[in-house]
């Protein structure tokens, strides 16, 4: 059986790495929307959801994946 203590990570840290992935993976979801073609301008390319949301929640997801990285797990002493 192995020592709980040679782990880096524990439970809690891999449920964060998923929720920030999945947060991450919602922002670029946000970001998708109709392109423009060679004929016809799109300028829902401009829209506040595509330009300003959709960074701002992916970021959000990146710096909580960071934290889930950087956290310790707690030690049992």
């Amino acid at each position: 059986m192995a020592d709980k203590q040679k782990f880096a990570f524990d439970k809690t840290n891999f449920i964060l790495l998923a929720i920030g992935m999945g947060v991450v993976i919602l922002g670029f979801i946000l970001m998708t929307g109709p392109s423009s073609t060679a004929t016809h301008f799109e300028s829902d390319i401009f829209s506040v959801r595509r330009i300003k949301v959709a960074p701002l929640v992916s970021l959000a997801g990146f710096l909580f994946m960071i934290y889930g990285v950087l956290r310790r797990p707690k030690t049992d002493k």
